[in-house]
């Protein structure tokens, strides 16, 4: 991981603004999307990383997240972009079992608008660009290839 992105993470962790776990958790998923193509670094990824950890700790911590409405331009944004919703919805799963955290529908689209920008951040192509449906796991394609018969 870059090294101003986990200080960022460090940084949380060590002033107690998130738990150790969530911490551990939000790393995780970054080197997930480093490993499917993406270019996770502090320019990148720094909201994406400071958001979902302290949502996921209030998550954590029993507090409610309020729900908002997605606004129809932010709905728009997220119809272009199929696959970072999709990549949020996995996510949202993975620190529901991980953590108990469950995520509201606005939440996870707040996620969603992260990936798609940190998508468009990624150099072209390099980005794993899963079909609606298609969990990727966070294999490059060339991983997937290999692992056909």
């Amino acid at each position: 991981m870059e090294e101003k992105l986990a200080l960022r993470i460090q940084l949380f962790r060590e002033t107690g603004q998130v738990r150790a776990e969530v911490a551990e958790f939000v790393e995780d998923e970054l080197e997930s999307l480093a490993a499917s193509g993406r270019t996770v670094a502090e320019d990148t990824a720094g909201m994406l990383t400071s958001h979902l950890m302290m949502a996921l700790t209030r998550l954590v911590d029993g507090e409610a997240i309020e729900e908002f409405p997605t606004d129809e331009s932010v709905a728009a944004e997220l119809a272009e972009r199929p696959e970072a919703v999709e990549r949020a919805g996995q996510i949202a799963v993975r620190a529901q079992r991980t953590l108990g955290a469950l995520l509201p529908r606005s939440e996870i689209n707040f996620l969603a608008m992260h990936l798609a920008v940190l998508d468009q951040r990624s150099p072209v192509g390099t980005a794993v660009r899963a079909s609606p449906g298609t969990d990727t796991g966070g294999d490059t394609d060339e991983q997937q290839k290999e692992e056909q018969p």
